[in-house]
């Protein structure tokens, strides 16, 4: 296996520590230099890509690539990688035997609690899920055109070592908001490498939900890792009254519980099925903070 990865940041990194003993070589971009040492040291060499052009360099490390993982947001203007690359992205990468594309369970919408699988029509409502959805159409198109398989792994909020509740309880910045109802599912980060290295090795193609067992109120997970702290939780506070700014809003306006079904059905096994058994592991092997 010869892996590149689009956007080694929290996840792609993973990815990559995941998958460093079983490919011959992995590659990947960042936009910022100073990153290079810590992409090297995850078993990634490190080319920089700021979204604007496809440098020789770049397209001399995609050469021979047979695994392409895109972790890049899209924008307005369409997925960063196709829209660069466009019906050459084959002819750069000849190998090429699988593509995942790293999207976002917010492509469902809102579904007033109710739960969602593979085959819920999507209706996105902030303009990032819009985008998120013509990137993945985008793909699955590639795809009928090319004939190669694409896994689209829909994330839900990702979380891990130096990203969870710990932390912010640590930063005393951890906030109990409470809106009833209102739920989430979340994954660890160690699960989206684990489930994009399953896919990966089953050529895969198709919707995948990548998340957790047990959609959750975010006060509850809030409340365990104070327990697990041993200190008091900060107070709860009603949603309509707390001070949040318009994205961290936005995200309060959809609610869904979103099935894993599909991915367990396939032989994947989750690490960390819930949050419980994820901060459990963080704070007693010390990797919480990072």
């Amino acid at each position: 296996m010869h892996l590149f990865i689009f956007g080694a940041g929290y996840s792609g990194r993973a990815i990559a520590r995941e998958l460093r003993d079983r490919a011959a070589w992995i590659g990947g971009t960042t936009r910022a230099l100073e990153r290079f040492p810590a992409l090297a040291d995850d078993g990634i060499e490190p080319v920089c890509f700021g979204g604007a052009q496809i440098s020789a360099e770049l397209r001399d490390a995609l050469r021979p690539v047979t695994h392409l993982v895109q972790s890049i947001a899209p924008a307005e203007a369409g997925d960063p990688v196709l829209r660069l690359a466009g019906g050459a992205l084959t002819d750069w990468m000849p190998d090429l035997q699988w593509v995942g594309y790293l999207s976002t369970v917010g492509v469902y919408g809102d579904h007033q609690g109710r739960w969602v699988d593979e085959d819920t029509p999507c209706r996105p409502v902030s303009q990032r899920s819009l985008w998120r959805d013509a990137a993945e159409r985008a793909w699955t198109g590639w795809a009928e055109r090319t004939g190669l398989p694409v896994s689209i792994l829909r994330l839900s909020g990702i979380y891990g070592p130096g990203r969870n509740a710990l932390v912010k309880l640590h930063a005393g910045t951890a906030r109990r908001l409470v809106k009833p109802g209102q739920v989430f599912n979340r994954i660890h980060v160690d699960d989206i490498a684990g489930a994009t290295a399953h896919l990966a090795a089953h050529t895969a193609d198709g919707l995948w939900n990548v998340t957790d067992d047990e959609p959750a109120p975010p006060q509850d997970v809030v409340a365990f890792a104070s327990e697990l702290m041993g200190i008091a939780p900060p107070p709860e506070i009603a949603f309509e009254t707390a001070d949040l700014s318009p994205m961290a809003r936005s995200f309060y306006g959809e609610n869904k519980r979103v099935s894993n079904r599909k991915l367990k059905e396939s032989g994947y096994g989750f690490r960390y099925p819930d949050y419980r058994a994820a901060l459990t592991a963080l704070w007693k092997d010390g990797r919480w903070n990072g």
